[in-house]
């Protein structure tokens, strides 16, 4: 099955927004199974549009394009698609209703421009859009019109990824389900795993997967900030048993290093892990300015085991805050094993928390020493039932990047900790 994405947006191609949807919508398919064959980004232009679409048509079995179906001047895709395919657009009194309902709930009027996303071409299915007002569309073009052979999908989705990612599971995925199910047995798991290079995490499992990908297995590394994703995709009979085989072996292979599946967040195992265990987190971050605070409060649930996030940027603030002593600032520097020691401590002491993490360091590009250079940063750990600890790392990146690579480590310190205790607290079975 051939599937193309045809993206829209003058803003896509002068770089002033980075297009993700080609990322989303091809690991999305790839997890159901299918693989994107192209992918074009083209702007807001009709013409462009028309030719990018029939030109998709005639290859693919499968089209999406993504964007232009607002309400704006240079929204033309709905208009330009029902041009191309000859089909009237006509008003469709369910989208209406959701429209004036979506201002309502905003105690506004409908703007009457806004209308315009009610029009859907003769023939086509309307994807409901309840994070937005731009509805999605779905039309079967006839084989003959722009190829030979079987029956084409044409699938239109909203730009904003708020609404395009739902609107694509709950209802694209089921119909490609309905109207183009696969024809042989597919898998796939991705594992994530955090405290190892990608080149050391295939090293590791080059051998012990060997034989697997003998028979098929496909293996794939992704690296991101702070971890490694391994991607482990089969198609055939056996596919199933043939991942749930490798992902068993990559667990044992990796047994300190795997931390979730899908797209599992590495905050949301740490929540997730507070809460089974009941117990609660403070943070005193000094470098990462609130990064790690604002990376657990994104997950649900938090409000159960954050009690509160320190961000004690100057010396003064570490020590009027934290209790850090002005002889181990003076001594050893705000960028030490002590004052990271003693901020965790401090966290700890200030909030009852039953963990305390902190962070401090160089994020540069100034402000290094040849003992200290761009880049390092201590982290501490303190809990009720042990002594406070505190681990080195050097990252010389950018800043942005030197903040989320600090703030993966240092909850991957914590989730592991939280394992070890986990495991050590576990009671035998009776």
């Amino acid at each position: 099955m051939r599937i193309e994405i045809i993206n829209t947006g003058d803003e896509l191609l002068l770089g002033f927004r980075q297009n993700t949807h080609q990322r989303w919508l091809g690991r999305r398919l790839n997890d159901l199974g299918y693989r994107v064959s192209r992918q074009v980004s083209i702007p807001d232009n009709g013409e462009c549009i028309e030719g990018a679409v029939a030109e998709a048509l005639s290859r693919a079995d499968l089209v999406i394009v993504t964007g232009g179906l607002g309400p704006t001047s240079d929204d033309l895709t709905r208009e330009r698609i029902a041009g191309l395919l000859g089909l009237e657009l006509r008003t469709d009194a369910n989208v209406l209703k959701h429209l004036d309902a979506f201002f309502a709930a905003r105690n506004r009027q409908t703007p009457e421009r806004v209308k315009v996303q009610a029009e859907v071409p003769e023939g086509g299915t309307v994807l409901p859009n309840p994070h937005g007002t731009a509805p999605g569309l779905a039309l079967r073009v006839e084989a003959g019109r722009f190829r030979d052979g079987a029956d084409s999908w044409l699938i239109m989705l909203p730009g904003p990824p708020r609404e395009l990612y739902p609107m694509f599971d709950e209802q694209v995925a089921p119909l490609l389900g309905r109207e183009r199910p696969l024809s042989s047995e597919s898998a796939c798991r991705n594992l994530r795993t955090s405290g190892m290079g990608e080149s050391l995490v295939e090293e590791k499992l080059d051998q012990p997967l060997a034989e697997l990908v003998g028979r098929g297995l496909g293996v794939h590394f992704c690296l991101s900030p702070g971890g490694v994703d391994v991607r482990l995709a089969c198609v055939g009979a056996s596919a199933n048993n043939m991942v749930a085989e490798a992902e068993q072996i990559v667990r044992t292979t990796l047994p300190d290093h795997v931390y979730g599946v899908g797209d599992e967040l590495l905050e949301e195992v740490v929540v997730r892990t507070l809460t089974e265990a009941n117990a609660t987190l403070a943070l005193a971050e000094s470098c990462t300015g609130g990064l790690v605070a604002n990376r657990i409060t994104n997950v649900s649930g938090a409000s159960l085991v954050f009690l509160a996030g320190l961000v004690t940027y100057s010396n003064e603030a570490k020590q009027n805050f934290l209790g850090v002593h002005e002889a181990t600032l003076a001594e050893h520097g705000a960028v030490s094993e002590e004052t990271a020691c003693q901020m965790a401590s401090g966290a700890l002491v200030k909030t009852g928390a039953d963990y305390a993490l902190s962070i401090t360091g160089i994020a540069g590009p100034t402000g290094g020493t040849p003992g200290k250079p761009v880049g390092t940063v201590y982290i501490g750990l303190a809990s009720k039932s042990g002594r406070p600890l505190a681990m080195k790392f050097l990252n010389p990146y950018d800043r942005e990047t030197f903040k989320l690579v600090t703030s993966q480590q240092a909850l991957e310190l914590l989730r592991r900790r939280l394992t070890k205790d986990s495991v050590k607290n576990k009671k035998p079975p009776a």
